[in-house]
């Protein structure tokens, strides 16, 4: 028995092209830590409620350990949050996370993610929220997927935006101390089956069924 089969999520993988979404194990974890630690926005950008990325590098990388192994350890067919690392060419690079609570009921989930400043600029963050995408419509059944993204945060809304989503309301929220309006999005399973050709990679899924299985999503309510 390897890991994958013991927690199927370790054997989930979202491919195209040169980029692969797949659940890290901890020495991959590591390197992603250091991409964190290299830096993921510019000094005076505060894109996340809680300033996880900021610190010391020893701190960052910690923190950021501690988190994963924490979402692994949650999984569960109530809530569930896969921090997926995003490879290009084998080389990591960032984040993308899909979550839900009551998932098998809802067909709800939510997306977020983060991309090493070294990375920007080069349509990875567009690519990787598609594939993201593909995943929950095409891997899990979903009925809609939102996403989030502070009303200081171009880069973010922007990719949200040209994806198509529609706006989901704002909130103010509670950021470091200070209030932030937080923009919200949501893409329905109808909008995502009308999207054009541009937003139509081709994307390959690899290990969903066991983890369908583990999270209940074949089993008919009762």
């Amino acid at each position: 028995m390897d890991l994958a089969d013991a927690f199927p999520p370790f054997g989930l993988r979202v491919t195209s092209g040169d980029l692969e979404l797949r659940l890290p194990d901890d020495a991959e974890l590591v390197r992603l830590a250091e991409v964190a630690a290299a830096g993921i926005h510019p000094p005076e950008r505060s894109p996340f409620v809680v300033p996880w990325n900021v610190g010391e590098p020893d701190e960052v990388r910690r923190g950021f350990l501690q988190f994963h192994w924490a979402s692994r350890g949650k999984v569960s067919r109530d809530a569930w949050a896969f921090e997926l690392g995003v490879f290009r060419d084998g080389a990591p690079v960032g984040v993308q996370g899909v979550g839900a609570k009551a998932f098998a009921a809802t067909r709800s989930a939510g997306t977020g993610s983060w991309l090493g400043l070294a990375h920007h600029g080069q349509g990875i963050g567009k690519r990787m929220r598609l594939m993201a995408l593909h995943l929950l419509f095409e891997g899990f059944g979903a009925a809609d997927a939102t996403t989030e993204a502070f009303d200081d945060n171009p880069e973010s809304n922007g990719v949200t935006r040209s994806l198509g989503y529609a706006p989901n309301g704002v909130a103010l929220v509670d950021r470091q101390g200070r209030q932030a309006t937080e923009n919200r999005y949501r893409m329905t399973r109808e909008m995502w089956s009308a999207r054009p050709d541009l937003h139509r990679p081709h994307v390959t899924l690899s290990g969903v069924a066991p983890v369908r299985t583990m999270l209940g999503l074949d089993e008919q309510p009762v």
